[in-house]
């Protein structure tokens, strides 16, 4: 999909105290292992699976559907739909994924729309697609070391190089970026503290 806008951010838009009240709610839930689309539930995972998993992405998850939050973020993601010019039709967001990257953990790079469309029916999503993705940063990034976001803007050419950027913008407590669902993007190893975000994935109808 050629964008002229490729994504749109944020700095410092969501209130200390909302990211602080979020950080505080989920970590008074029990986390799980994150997973990656070809693998579905982590209880069901051998010890190969699990090496294998976290070869590409290794963190800890919570997930939350609490009004509040979405009434916080999904304006955002209007707004920025809406200024980057892509004005894409979407109109249900997934579960909130709450994430806690510990030292030593991190997202290899991803696409968050290669799922295609979803068959859930009788549920909001039954035919629809990841089009609007949005991290939120909860914690500023003075608080922990390395675990840059990061974009890359490669080709679908083999030979071309990749064009990457670490978004350096979000680092800062309560700033948001929202981005097609088909940007590949990643979340560089924590080399110190933790680094807490929340990730929405927004749904339309496929593309015609």
């Amino acid at each position: 999909m050629n964008l002229h806008n490729q994504f749109w951010y944020f700095k410092s838009v969501v209130p200390g105290r909302i990211c602080d009240e979020i950080i505080k709610y989920a970590t008074s839930i029990k986390d799980q292992m994150a997973v990656t689309g070809s693998y579905k539930d982590p209880k069901k995972l051998n010890s190969n699976q699990i090496k294998d998993l976290k070869k590409k992405r290794d963190s800890n998850v919570v997930w939350l559907n609490k009004h509040w939050i979405y009434k916080e973020i999904q304006p955002y993601v209007h707004r920025a739909n809406a200024s980057a010019g892509w004005n894409f039709q979407w109109d249900y967001s997934e579960s909130c994924q709450f994430t806690k990257y510990n030292k030593g953990q991190y997202y290899d790079w991803h696409c968050d729309g290669w799922g295609g469309i979803y068959n859930k029916p009788n549920t909001p999503s039954h035919g629809k697609i990841r089009k609007l993705s949005v991290t939120v940063s909860l914690c500023d990034g003075k608080e922990y070391k390395g675990g840059d976001f990061e974009v890359d803007f490669r080709d679908t050419d083999p030979d071309k190089k990749r064009s990457t950027r670490v978004i350096k913008e979000i680092r800062p407590k309560g700033s948001i970026i929202v981005f097609p669902g088909d940007l590949w993007h990643r979340v560089k190893t924590v080399t110190k503290g933790v680094r807490y975000s929340l990730v929405i994935w927004n749904l339309g109808w496929p593309f015609k």
